[in-house]
């Protein structure tokens, strides 16, 4: 691996991680970037970086929407959640929305470290006391599982249904016409399985997929 990008909107921990893996693994490049939509914008102009590093806590994404926005650009790249938050419900929202690992920013240095090498080896790495067979059963994991067939579009329109705006509403946010709206949500409904929209902010929620 020599090209690694760090999606985290703290200058220090980008700096931070920036220094420490590139150093600890010989990285040729390390990119930085402050948003998910610099994150897009960085591999749509540079390419697939080699593994991504993501904090959940950004200015346009906070929850596991980043993970699932990143995760069908980079096909099968290593995408590892970096956070200071271990709650076990948000660790297996993380994962079911196709992150390979997920690490504390508390870690000791050595021991990130030896994190992130195991999830670049194709480990499933997870903070201590998440037991990985517990996930697998767990509501969250299974609920954002069902959200990564949501096309972008899609995803934009959820999270303005998540904050109570109407179909005339969203069409004025997004620029396009209100039958369009209609259509997208009919089809948002039929990929996650519910039947109004009450439903799909309420599973959106349980996913954490806009908010922890």
């Amino acid at each position: 691996m020599s090209d690694l990008l760090v999606v985290d909107d703290h200058p220090l921990m980008c700096d931070a991680l920036s220094a420490t893996l590139g150093f600890a693994f010989g990285l040729r490049k390390v990119r930085v970037a402050s948003s998910l939509a610099a994150a897009v914008a960085s591999i749509r102009e540079e390419g697939v970086p080699d593994a991504v590093v993501l904090d959940l806590s950004l200015p346009d994404a906070n929850g596991v929407e980043g993970v699932l926005a990143l995760r069908r650009l980079v096909g099968d790249v290593p995408l590892a959640v970096i956070s200071a938050d271990l709650d076990p419900k948000l660790v297996s929202a993380a994962m079911g929305a196709g992150a390979n690992g997920y690490v504390g920013k508390l870690l000791p240095r050595a021991k990130m470290v030896e994190a992130f090498s195991r999830i670049w080896a194709g480990e499933r790495v997870l903070p201590e006391g998440c037991e990985p067979e517990s996930l697998e059963e767990d509501e969250a994991m299974v609920l954002a599982r069902g959200f990564a067939s949501l096309t972008p579009q899609q995803m934009n329109i959820l999270r303005l249904i998540c904050q109570g705006r109407p179909n005339k509403i969203i069409s004025y946010e997004l620029s396009i016409a209100e039958a369009t709206v209609k259509t997208h949500i009919a089809a948002i409904m039929t990929k996650i399985n519910v039947r109004n929209r009450t439903q799909a902010a309420l599973l959106a929620s349980k996913a954490r997929i806009f908010a922890r």
